[in-house]
């Protein structure tokens, strides 16, 4: 990056799926992969399941509702306010029983770039496990 990165309210690229809606308010292309920031508006009855990283490193910070995050050993309730880091190798799932809002920092990720393969995929791709498994991991997302 050489220059200031303005993106105002309801700005950046985003992706309205059926959960959830995400704004990219920082790109990992403008800074070698090493972050992306994003907006998460979690839609009533929200839910990603079980996963971890190798490498990234996820920052929640909630805005608005309440957001659980599952961990094998506990479950965390977090309320506007509240921020939970997760390091590489921890597994984790995510609940928004009635829909919330959060901010998200992906360290060494390019969770922005995830979003936008996503987005370019057709619904037949999504059926074939196979592919799923191969994108995410491309992504260092990991279910298994």
């Amino acid at each position: 990056m050489t220059a200031i990165e303005l993106v105002r309210n309801g700005e950046g690229e985003n992706y309205n799926y059926a959960q959830d809606h995400c704004f990219v308010k920082l790109s990992s292309r403008l800074t070698n992969g090493e972050l992306c920031f994003v907006e998460d508006t979690l839609k009533p009855g929200f839910y990603l399941g079980r996963h971890h990283h190798k490498i990234m490193t996820e920052v929640f910070y909630i805005l608005e509702g309440e957001v659980e995050l599952i961990f094998d050993d506990q479950t965390v309730v977090m309320k506007p306010g509240d921020t939970v880091t997760v390091p590489p190798n921890v597994w984790h799932a995510a609940s928004c029983k009635a829909g919330g809002k959060m901010l998200t920092i992906f360290k060494n990720g390019q969770f922005d770039v995830y979003l936008e393969r996503l987005s370019q995929m057709k619904e037949e791709d999504f059926a074939d496990a196979e592919l799923m498994k191969r994108v995410s991991a491309e992504f260092d997302i990991y279910e298994e």
